[in-house]
């Protein structure tokens, strides 16, 4: 419990410290020294307020780590803690994003840093991904994830990047790194059916980042798509686990356990973001998802639609994750054959240790009839530490396989 305790309140105070010392690595360091102390002082006399906790000992601890520098040292040598709670001292009324979480993100995301560094950075500092899975993320090795992310931190320090909240007026060049951040986020909680992992709190978050972020920006089409996106797909939180735990694929998810609500207020964000007439590829994927829960008053998915949508979106995004899912959705439209047509006309390189790169070919594999091959991909998607809820899903389909035959 302590350890998820922690984890939760991570992204906040990290911002917040970030924001008073106007230094990311030194926020980082004190809320890892203050978690490490918690995780002590927490069996002895578990606090009443946690987050408040951490809060007080992570600034103390920045202030040690300062004067152990001997940086600024006189200028903090005296000051005393902070009094406020933490959500006085983490939330500002008077910005304009009223989050500091938020806030940092549209901080780390200056336009200075390379597209791809500055959401790598975001992703590690805001939101505290940790290096190996940022790195599967991008497909990329740790060793290379690593550098991106010093890369962007010495790019702040050297270029003098003011560490500050920008006005509304700069919004638009930092828009997309923002989206990004928050869309890569929530993918790594939803590869996690059963939110069992240490992305488990990216899904309310970026659920609730995400509406806000539509409240700041109406007239920006491509935030109401994320918002929309994002609802379609926690609505179908319910119905991604059977009795004994394992993940239920969409196309075999009981629709009725959908949440409406959630359906509802997607539809009103995509609609929304329509009317603005400004396509892209969010939009699109929303459209994909809406697909898919249209299932819920038809009874049918539409395939050859998805189909369509999915080469729209190749155009906007084109990349492996959209080809993966565009095989599988030609599987289903015109059959296995045409799907595992679709999926071998997919670049290979770098993909073999990418769980659902592994995960489709062993799928369209075993839709074929190719049931030896279709092991061996399973074997090797097992071998890429997927979460419970996969595992347990993966290893139900290779146990299906075994046989005695030729």
């Amino acid at each position: 419990m302590e350890g998820r305790l922690i984890e939760a309140a991570r992204g906040r105070i990290v911002a917040a410290l970030a924001a008073r010392f106007r230094d990311l690595d030194l926020a980082e360091e004190a809320f890892a020294e203050a978690a490490a102390s918690a995780v002590e002082a927490w069996r002895r006399d578990f606090p009443d307020d946690p987050p408040a906790w951490l809060w007080r000992t992570a600034f103390r601890k920045a202030i040690d780590i300062q004067r152990r520098a001997r940086t600024r040292a006189r200028a903090l040598h005296d000051a005393p803690p902070p009094q406020d709670t933490p959500e006085d001292a983490m939330l500002a009324a008077d910005e304009p994003i009223p989050d500091e979480r938020l806030r940092l993100i549209f901080v780390c995301c200056h336009p200075a840093i390379e597209p791809a560094s500055r959401i790598a950075l975001t992703l590690k500092v805001v939101m505290g991904l940790p290096t190996p899975r940022l790195a599967r993320a991008f497909l990329v090795s740790e060793a290379a994830m690593l550098q991106r992310i010093t890369r962007a931190k010495k790019k702040i320090a050297a270029a003098g990047v003011a560490f500050e909240v920008p006005g509304p007026e700069a919004w638009a060049e930092r828009l997309e790194a923002v989206l990004a951040t928050l869309e890569i986020a929530y993918t790594q909680a939803y590869e996690d059916a059963a939110l069992a992992g240490d992305a488990a709190g990216f899904a309310p978050e970026v659920l609730r980042l995400s509406g806000l972020l539509a409240e700041l920006t109406p007239e920006e089409p491509e935030v109401l798509a994320l918002a929309a996106l994002v609802r379609f797909a926690e609505a179908r939180r319910p119905a991604r686990l059977d009795d004994s735990g394992a993940m239920v694929p969409l196309s075999l998810q009981e629709a009725h356990l959908w949440r409406g609500d959630r359906i509802a207020e997607g539809a009103v964000l995509l609609d929304r973001a329509a009317d603005l007439a400004r396509p892209g590829p969010r939009q699109v994927l929303a459209a994909i998802h809406g697909s898919h829960l249209s299932r819920q008053d038809t009874g049918m998915v539409p395939w050859g639609d998805i189909v369509r949508l999915y080469d729209a979106l190749l155009r906007m995004r084109p990349g492996p994750v959209t080809e993966i899912n565009r095989a599988v959705a030609v599987a289903e439209a015109f059959g296995p054959e045409a799907g595992l047509r679709a999926f071998s006309a997919i670049a290979a390189a770098r993909l073999e240790g990418w769980l659902p790169w592994q995960a489709a070919r062993a799928w369209l594999l075993d839709q074929t009839g190719q049931r030896l091959a279709a092991a061996s991909a399973y074997d090797a998607a097992l071998a890429l530490s997927p979460a419970p809820a996969e595992r347990l899903y993966l290893e139900r389909q290779r146990r299906r396989l075994d046989f005695s035959g030729p």
